[in-house]
């Protein structure tokens, strides 16, 4: 499975039209069955296709228990077919489109656990993680079309991922970190979409102290992130950051203050 293609496009630049190649991001057609049941579809980036429908289902609350790769049998053609087994009765939810590029979201009722993780970082660390997150940001400079997302301590990102579909990116992530065991305590979770409310929900299931964003928020999602006690920061870029909620976790190295 490959993230993009190659083909022949116009280019005008002043008043020059030139033949070249470009990079053209893949989009693939992706369907879930689970016991034998047609259950979901959704469209998105070939690539960590078992991570994205272990994080996926597993944050939606769609599977109760956790699964393995192994239990995931992918078959790629015209459209990618996922056949998962486990042994949970999987009742269907009313599915809603809002993700991008026809993704999906469930109808259900989603209730959090304050976060009181006192995970902290530094305005220097969290630049320093961007620059790294923009550096294995490859398919999007390769292609301009793709989101990132990331999870992070306080000194690296240890789970990356892109997609055309921002949730899809964050998904992958977390099924990533799910597959092999990293805990979401003390961590950080990068996107370089707006966070929406879907996204802030996904960090507060899984507990994620922090997200981080070189976007904006909703209002929803700022709504969420005070109620599930995250850390919500937009805008990061160089030497500007906005905090929308629950300071206390970002600080500054020279001053050892926290930002009120």
């Amino acid at each position: 499975m490959v993230p993009y293609i190659k083909r022949k496009i116009i280019k005008k630049k002043d008043a020059f039209f030139e033949e070249i190649d470009d990079f053209i991001a893949a989009e693939k057609r992706l369907r879930v069955f689970i016991n034998r049941r047609d259950f979901m579809s959704l469209y998105c980036t070939p690539l960590m296709i078992k991570e994205l429908v272990a994080g996926l289902l597993l944050t939606e609350g769609i599977l109760a228990n956790k699964i393995s790769p192994d239990q995931i049998r992918i078959v790629d053609g015209n459209e990618i077919r996922v056949d998962l087994h486990v042994d949970e009765e999987i009742l269907k939810e009313s599915l809603v489109v809002s993700r991008c590029l026809g993704g999906i979201t469930f109808h259900k009722e989603k209730k959090f656990k304050k976060i009181k993780d006192d995970f902290s970082l530094s305005v220097e660390t969290l630049n320093l993680i961007f620059e790294e997150f923009q550096q294995k940001s490859e398919l999007f400079r390769l292609t301009g079309c793709f989101h990132s997302a990331a999870l992070s301590d306080d000194k690296k990102i240890i789970a990356f991922a892109e997609d055309i579909g921002r949730h899809n990116a964050v998904d992958k992530v977390i099924g990533y970190s799910i597959f092999r065991g990293i805990p979401f305590t003390g961590k950080l979770m990068v996107v370089s979409c707006r966070i929406s409310s879907e996204i802030i929900s996904k960090c507060a299931r899984w507990q994620i102290p922090i997200i981080a964003s070189r976007a904006a928020p909703t209002e929803l999602a700022i709504d969420i992130a005070e109620k599930a006690g995250i850390t919500l920061a937009g805008f990061v870029r160089g030497d500007h950051l906005n905090v929308y909620t629950n300071t206390q976790r970002i600080t500054s190295v020279t001053s050892n203050c926290i930002i009120n």
